[in-house]
């Protein structure tokens, strides 16, 4: 039951990161990148519009015509090309920084998890030895209640003692 709390810790961690990271693209990334795929659409249109008067120019002056459409061909795929390496920036970015985020909050849960380890086996081993003292004590008083078995663990004390 212990190991699903750090699991759930995380999950909402991540999920409340992924949130945040949503809402901060939708905040200050979405609007300028609708804007630059608006303004990258104008320019495409107008590319187009230029292209259609390049053919009807081309009725008339077809040495021009050829010319005119091979740039516009050439500026349409430009703009296209640059379009989709924006695009593949932008993407590439997000997932850098959603990945960085969630090393950085793997990496908090870690150490709070050793932390917490290190106190627990802290705080287990005050009480092992509080126990500890608490049984000695006990043993110490019993056997130390009678007169003869004080004399008795005196004398044996004083055996170990010559032997060592």
């Amino acid at each position: 039951m212990d190991l699903l709390i750090p699991e759930i810790g995380l999950l909402a961690w991540n999920t409340i990161s992924f949130l945040v990271l949503v809402f901060l693209l939708g905040k200050f990334a979405w609007k300028p990148i609708m804007k630059g795929i608006h303004d990258r659409e104008q320019s495409i249109d107008e590319a187009l519009n230029k292209a259609e008067l390049a053919r009807q120019e081309m009725a008339r002056l077809s040495a021009q015509n050829e010319d005119l459409m091979k740039q516009a061909r050439e500026e349409r795929d430009q703009i296209l090309k640059e379009a989709k390496a924006l695009k593949d920036g932008i993407v590439n970015e997000a997932k850098s920084q959603a990945q960085a985020e969630g090393a950085k909050l793997i990496e908090k849960a870690r150490i709070e998890i050793e932390n917490q380890k290190k106190a627990a086996l802290a705080e287990l081993k005050g009480q092992v030895s509080a126990l500890s003292l608490d049984i000695a004590e006990r043993v110490l008083r019993t056997q130390l209640d009678d007169k003869a078995k004080q004399q008795e663990l005196v004398n044996n004390l004083l055996k170990d003692v010559e032997l060592n």
